[in-house]
């Protein structure tokens, strides 16, 4: 028996043989060429586009008569990326000033891509790259004229392998058969990992060479919750895995039984628990584990990947698909938050020193005012159609907020002028994730409709950690004293006012922080889809004023590791009072 070891990316527990896939990379032979045979080089390389553009719209089309147009947002982004002019015009200089054959500069090319995306520190729009290596390794597949096969049938429980799989891929797939996948790259927030979830697939990501040494038919058990892959199992691996996945199912089914009860304390106090999204397809997934909606849809994708900021039309398009996934539900709507880390293709902006400081979310949304009233307009739009919310990010002021609003007020008088309807009461919130907007909550409260606090950057200003620096994970600390203090202020500031405070941050899906962001008195938590149910099952045995007991406690410590094993002990002290 061999145990191997990767990425969880999504959960459950599957047994089966298993089936390599040959999903590798193309093989690539870069070689010298001529000046006289660049023209032919180019013209190869602008066919094999034209041909990728033109298979990925016949699979379009036949995605869209056997699943219909719920999943068809990952054709769209492929599409998307394969249009992209800076593709081509870099690959041709390559070939031009390198001379090389084109299949060699495309390789170049994806080199780049991958480099410029592995400085992203946010891990959702890092795995972005994916998406550009799947559409550049079908147009290199074509360029060598090697026909991309249909994903093909499978008999019996089926265990899929491959060095990576496609969202497409997956929407492929008898799912009556296939009970599970392994790939050698990706990760959680990949767009197959994030689809795989979706459709309740178990998976494991990231475990390398799976695909070079095992043959097909050998015995496979894959543990989408701990990320293991266990092959050819013992008889006593095989009954413990059995057991964990009889005992998961049965916990996903007794969850599953709270999907219609309402989020309460046992002393009747409502929080409302919504989902954190990026694309449609996770908004269904949030509905089907309780959640009451969507507080928190980042944007960003749609900018990615293009030479273009996307028009208004092409966004409202995007914003609703994504309100009909979550109907009759609301929708809250970040605007876009790009810069820094965060690739924004469309735009050429000079490198800064420290980017994480510099023009980015609202700076950099108020700096291009004419492409930010598109998003205001097309998600005032959307709103004509359902409960739509709007989020400004990374607030440090009230000029910020207030020039914002100027701006959305532009954007209504301009709907308005053209007659097309909106909500003009639409809700407006900002994201508290920095030291100033804490310092400024009370004021801030004043001028908006409710607060959304982004813990993740919030805890990393504060704390002054880059929390993708592995020699300063341990530092970064949601239960630090600081943080905790923060988090009192934000909700007391935004009480005060009378808005609700949402926290749509990773403290919002980890039930052990339950205790604390109610008794604070949160208002709204949002987290992945996955995490809500979780969340629900101990904010139904809890009471406020329990909770409110907890949250005070902790103010009492001075350190985060002090904090959390009082709030242990807690827990598994009302854990002992509930059994008596």
């Amino acid at each position: 028996m061999q145990v191997l070891h990767g990425i969880a990316a999504s959960p459950g527990i599957a047994m089966g043989k298993l089936c390599v896939i040959d999903r590798h990379q193309t093989t690539v032979s870069e070689y010298p060429i001529s000046s006289d045979t660049v023209i032919h080089e180019t013209a190869r390389l602008t066919q094999a586009i034209e041909i990728t553009r033109i298979d990925l719209e016949s699979l379009k089309s036949r995605l869209a008569e056997t699943t219909g147009e719920a999943h068809l947002f990952f054709i769209e982004v492929h599409l998307m990326i394969l249009a992209d002019e800076r593709l081509v015009a870099e690959t041709t200089e390559i070939i031009r000033t390198g001379l090389i054959n084109a299949e060699g500069a495309l390789r170049r090319t994806l080199h780049r891509y991958r480099e410029k995306f592995a400085s992203i520190n946010d891990p959702y729009l890092r795995e972005r790259i994916s998406d550009v290596e799947t559409v550049i390794e079908r147009v290199l597949r074509n360029m060598n004229g090697q026909v991309v096969e249909p994903f093909p049938q499978h008999n019996g429980h089926t265990i899929l392998a491959a060095h990576d799989f496609s969202p497409a891929d997956l929407l492929q797939i008898d799912r009556k058969n296939i009970k599970a996948i392994i790939t050698e790259i990706g990760g959680r927030t990949s767009h197959t990992a994030i689809l795989a979830r979706a459709l309740d697939l178990p998976a494991v990501m990231g475990v390398e060479g799976i695909t070079d040494f095992l043959p097909d038919g050998v015995a496979v058990i894959v543990d989408g919750l701990s990320g293991t892959v266990h092959i050819d199992p013992d008889q006593e691996t095989f009954q413990s895995s059995l057991s964990r996945k009889q005992h998961y199912e049965y916990v996903e089914y007794e969850l599953l039984k709270s999907v219609p009860l309402p989020a309460v304390t046992l002393d009747g106090h409502e929080v409302h628990l919504l989902g954190n999204v990026e694309i449609p397809e996770e908004g269904s997934s949030v509905l089907k584990h309780g959640g009451s909606g969507v507080g928190l849809y980042r944007t960003e994708m749609l900018f990615m990947n293009r030479p273009d900021m996307p028009d208004e039309d092409e966004q409202l398009g995007l914003y609703r698909s994504m309100l009909q996934a979550v109907a009759p539900h609301p929708l809250t709507i970040r605007t876009l938050d790009a810069g820094g880390d965060k690739l924004l293709e469309g735009m050429d902006r000079s490198e800064e020193a420290n980017p994480a400081l510099g023009v980015r979310a609202i700076r950099l949304s108020l700096s291009m005012p004419d492409e930010f009233k598109k998003q205001l307009r097309a998600i005032l739009r959307v709103s004509a159609d359902g409960p739509v919310r709007i989020i400004f990010p990374m607030i440090s002021g009230m000029e910020e907020v207030r020039a914002a609003k100027a701006l959305l007020e532009e954007a209504k008088l301009e709907l308005s002028a053209s007659g097309i309807p909106f909500y003009s009461a639409i809700k407006v919130g900002v994201m508290i994730e920095i030291p100033a907007a804490v310092t400024l909550a009370d004021l801030l409260a004043r001028e908006v409709d409710f607060f959304s606090v982004g813990t993740n950057d919030l805890i990393q200003y504060t704390l002054a950690i880059d929390r993708s620096n592995e020699q300063l994970s341990h530092l970064y600390q949601p239960l630090h004293p600081a943080v905790l203090r923060s988090l009192r202020r934000i909700v007391q500031a935004a009480h005060g006012a009378g808005i609700p405070a949402c926290l749509c941050g990773e403290m919002a899906g980890d039930p052990l922080y339950l205790p604390v962001l109610l008794g604070l008195g949160f208002d709204e938590l949002s987290m992945g889809a996955w995490s809500i149910l979780r969340v629900k099952q101990i904010l139904r045995r809890c009471t406020l004023e329990r909770a409110a007991r907890i949250a005070e406690g902790c103010f009492a410590y001075s350190t985060a590791g002090e904090v959390e094993m009082y709030l242990k002990s807690q827990i598994t002290m009302n854990v002992t009072e509930s059994i008596d």
